[in-house]
């Protein structure tokens, strides 16, 4: 369960980077345009006469300021948006766009039960805001995670659902803007509800961090630093910096929430004497930190290599040292103290808290987009004025703090023999290290890079368009699958109709295959299987001399034994999948019919996949066009990957709760790679009990 949550936890925290990834450049819009139309700085470098207002330069500098604090003030659908990409797991632009709707129709709701319950004259009145022109609850950004979170959920689960045949055009991804939009009016109305106590208790819990001082501050720089190697330092501080946990202001008339969104809007807002430190506690620390302390520790390192290596050992450290100076991007030279000596790594984290604390001390009022290099300190800094800032402190502070992390860690280092870079024995590798190189030191595993199935439609769509490497491009209208091939000879339009296309029309290297409605989901397969590793095997000509083995296929279930042109259905009929039987089964119990590996099993759970240790792919199909029930009437009891023994109980069905939805539970065993093999023989039997021998296969 620990490590689920914090599976989820991670991707949570990689979701949050990309709206993060736009500020640096909104601030820098606003920083700029900002910096350059505030009168008292144009007075001050006597810039007024080429630059004050009336002139091209100024007009210039105010589109600037205006584009940066567009994106500051609509950040929640951003995040509604950005946190749905990042979750999903396909389809990504059709989450963005369900996130989009869902954020609209919340805030809509909300709005709409606040005109009815009085309207902001209400007792929600001072807790309302203005969300892209609609009135509605000051979220902020808690709004865009609810809405980004709900809708990858609703996504992931849906985006490959396949409706009822007269509905099938709504099926697929084209069910993900809908299902959320439903889902989202209703919770809009429960957010009218809910939302104002929470608002509350995060305004009380904001209340606390204010009044935590200058510990609280040391405790915040701390965990900040100490959840780098976890990945969860965004989910740490993120409500710091966009939610009311990170204070609360009234900036220009307009209640502000977040210290990030604070010290940007008192930076677009003229006649600010200060910024508000209360605000910037929660970022200024990381400027000495990252521009000073991490360059001493990259000279430490320098110092204490080998001779021989320190050529090398001087361009590595270099360019991590003036990376981390100039964009505050530190993962070079923080993850090689992880590595080598987790003790430096503590020590730092400790450094860390000093410093935010130091900086809340001095009244240091920097901000930052992203991270705390000299970009940003130049333009949230020292363009802004020490008389605003206090920015003078950070180069005081962080010249001690380059001493400190120069001698501090030379001392370490050489007293405890530490194998920082140019330091290691014999000829292993001298670099830097990273995330990655931490992890795998845990043990820990990379995600599935698969991500895919080896389901039969995708194959033979595959092997009809030329194979994998001659595919360009997949996309799909309301009725077809609409493809781009790089050589249209290649192409077979006899396998694209046995995947079950109605028709295909070549337009020189664009190939329209017809599928109906349900061509959503078909597309949706198809990219899985294009990432999957199955797609990368050859499949061979049918006259290749075939697999020398000989294997036997048990009964999965008790049943009647049937051919299957007596399934009486096109595809199985037709042996379009592969040669096999069927069975009309007496009970619901599906065993495993050979010692071998689950495959896969469907979403729908309606049918799973084998593979035993001759290479026999197995397909069995519980009922003919199950699909429908989307899994009802089936319990799954074996999982993607599992070792299995012949007889080991693989799925349980309710046969009769099937046949009262109208569907037959006739099931079709299918052998998926039929070409690889000589010959596949049925048994003579009527009737087979489980584990009876119902196919030899040569």
């Amino acid at each position: 369960m620990k490590d689920q949550i914090f599976g989820v936890l991670q991707r949570v925290g990689r979701s949050f980077m990309l709206p993060i990834a736009i500020l640096p450049v909104a601030g820098l819009f606003l920083g700029i345009g900002g910096s350059f139309t505030n009168e008292t700085m144009l007075e001050t470098y006597g810039l007024v006469e080429f630059m004050g207002k009336g002139t091209i330069m100024y007009a210039i500098l105010s589109v600037l300021n205006a584009a940066g604090s567009i994106v500051f003030a609509n950040l929640p659908i951003l995040f509604a948006m950005g946190v749905a990409i990042g979750m999903a797991r396909k389809e990504k632009e059709v989450a963005a766009l369900a996130a989009a709707i869902a954020f609209l129709i919340m805030h809509a709701s909300i709005g709409c039960m606040i005109d009815i319950n009085g309207g902001t004259d209400s007792m929600l009145a001072g807790s309302t805001t203005s969300v892209l022109g609609i009135t509605s609850l000051q979220m902020g950004v808690f709004g865009g995670i609810i809405v980004g979170l709900g809708v990858s959920a609703l996504h992931n689960r849906f985006y490959k659902i396949e409706l009822p045949q007269v509905l099938s055009f709504f099926g697929g991804t084209r069910f993900v803007p809908i299902i959320s939009s439903i889902v989202f009016l209703f919770v809009g109305i429960g957010m009218f509800f809910v939302w104002p106590p929470i608002q509350t208790g995060i305004y009380k819990v904001g209340d606390l961090v204010l009044r935590s001082g200058y510990g609280g501050t040391f405790i915040y720089g701390v965990m900040e630093r100490a959840l780098i190697p976890f990945g969860l330092h965004h989910v740490f501080y993120l409500p710091f910096w966009q939610t009311a946990v990170g204070g609360v202001a009234t900036v220009n008339g307009q209640l502000i929430e977040g210290a990030q969104n604070i010290f940007f809007a008192e930076l677009g807002t003229k006649g600010i004497e200060h910024f508000s430190v209360s605000a910037t506690r929660f970022m200024s620390g990381k400027f000495p930190l990252m521009i000073f302390g991490l360059a001493g520790a990259a000279l430490a390192m320098y110092k204490c290599a080998k001779p021989e290596k320190k050529k090398l050992v001087g361009g590595l450290l270099l360019s991590a040292a003036l990376t981390s100076m100039l964009t505050g991007i530190t993962e070079p030279i923080e993850f090689t103290f992880l590595f080598v000596a987790p003790i430096l790594y503590v020590i730092h984290c400790a450094l860390a808290g000093l410093s935010y604390m130091l900086m809340h001390i001095l009244n240091v009022g920097v901000g930052m987009t992203f991270s705390g290099g000299l970009i940003d300190l130049t333009l949230f800094g020292i363009l802004q004025g020490n008389q605003k800032t206090s920015w003078v402190w950070i180069v005081i502070v962080g010249i001690g703090y380059f001493i400190v992390y120069y001698f501090g860690f030379s001392f370490l280092i050489n007293k405890f023999n530490f194998k920082t870079p140019g330091r290691e024995e014999g000829d292993a590798e001298t670099k830097l290290y990273t995330r990655a190189d931490v992890n795998a030191k845990k043990g820990k595993k990379g995600e599935n890079a698969s991500g895919g199935s080896d389901d039969v439609t995708s194959a033979m769509i595959t092997k009809g368009l030329g194979g994998k490497d001659n595919i360009s491009d997949v996309d799909c209208c309301a009725t077809r699958l609409r493809t781009t091939v790089f050589d249209a000879s290649k192409v077979d339009e006899s396998t694209l109709k046995q995947s079950g296309a109605a028709g295909v029309i070549k337009k020189g290297n664009g190939i329209q295959i017809i599928y109906g409605p349900r061509v959503t989901v078909i597309k949706s397969n198809l990219e899985d299987y294009l990432h999957s590793s199955a797609s990368d095997i050859v499949e061979e000509e049918t006259n290749v001399e075939a697999t020398k083995v000989e294997a036997k296929v048990l009964a999965p279930l008790t049943g009647k034994v049937l051919t299957l042109q007596e399934v009486n259905d096109g595809v199985f009929s037709e042996g379009m999948l592969g040669e096999g039987i069927a069975i009309e089964p007496e009970d619901g119990l599906v065993v495993a019919p050979f010692d071998g590996e689950v495959s896969m099993v469907f979403d729908t759970k309606h049918a799973i996949g084998l593979v035993d240790e001759n290479g026999v792919e197995l397909l069995i199909h519980v009922g003919i066009d199950t699909v429908q029930l989307n899994g009802k009437y089936y319990e799954v009891m074996v999982k993607d990957g599992q070792k299995v023994k012949a007889g080991d109980e693989m799925l349980k069905v309710d046969l009769e709760g099937i046949k009262k939805e109208g569907y037959r539970t006739i099931t079709p065993i299918i052998v998926t790679n039929t070409d690889n093999f000589q010959s596949i023989t049925h048994t003579n039997q009527n009737q087979a009990k489980k584990l009876d021998e119902i196919l030899d296969i040569k």
